[in-house]
């Protein structure tokens, strides 16, 4: 049966869509800008405070239309290849986990290299590190736009992308930089060679198998 990669895409980015609005128009529905704050933003205080979900929920979490342009665009772009090589039980799943991953990571990046567990992060733009990876590992000659506009093999530009959040989590905790979640594309970014080096052992594993199994005869 044919099946549609865009499907799952798309439903992920109705998600981040409707958590967009609840930050812009939560007056309307009886929802608080602090309801937000406490509950879609991740950060080392919240962990400590107890509000492990945010390690979730903040991936889901735009409050400026440019971020959530950005990174739905970029999820459209590479989210339906990984999810049709993947499947999508696999992808949802590896989604989640990178999504986890990068909020971890922020909030340990904040609190031991930056040296302020208050900083709060929101976006997917670190699941979506993850997925980048992940393409680029599996498909490392395919060319991809740097920046929107440079061509280059996926894999380079994936080193590119990963030398700059290091570059910027250096800055961060210099005192300088951007306010930028390095630390969450990093995270998302281990999060997809791991994942990467899963598929590996598993499809290694898969022809081991298959090459020990005894033939059939008719």
């Amino acid at each position: 049966m044919n099946r549609n990669p865009k499907a799952l895409i798309t439903s992920l980015i109705a998600l981040n869509v409707v958590v967009y609005l609840m930050w812009n128009y939560g007056a309307e529905m009886g929802i608080s800008t602090q309801f937000m704050a406490e509950n879609f933003l991740v950060s080392w205080a919240h962990l400590e405070d107890g509000r492990y979900w945010t390690l979730l929920t903040s991936a889901f979490s735009h409050n400026m239309l440019l971020h959530i342009a950005l990174n739905m665009f970029v999820l459209n772009s590479f989210g339906p290849i990984v999810d049709y090589t993947l499947g999508p039980k696999r992808f949802i799943s590896f989604y989640l986990i990178a999504s986890v991953v990068s909020g971890l990571a922020h909030a340990l990046v904040s609190r031991f290299i930056v040296g302020d567990g208050n900083i709060p992060a929101l976006g997917a733009s670190g699941a979506i590190s993850g997925i980048i990876l992940l393409f680029s590992l599996l498909y490392p000659r395919q060319k991809i736009l740097m920046f929107g506009f440079i061509p280059v093999p996926a894999m380079i530009g994936a080193i590119l992308f990963v030398g700059l959040d290091i570059w910027g989590v250096v800055a961060q905790a210099g005192g300088g930089g951007l306010p930028i979640g390095h630390g969450a594309h990093l995270g998302g970014a281990l999060a997809g060679l791991i994942y990467y080096f899963i598929l590996r052992a598993q499809f290694k594993k898969r022809r081991t198998e298959e090459a020990m199994s005894p033939p059939d005869f008719a």
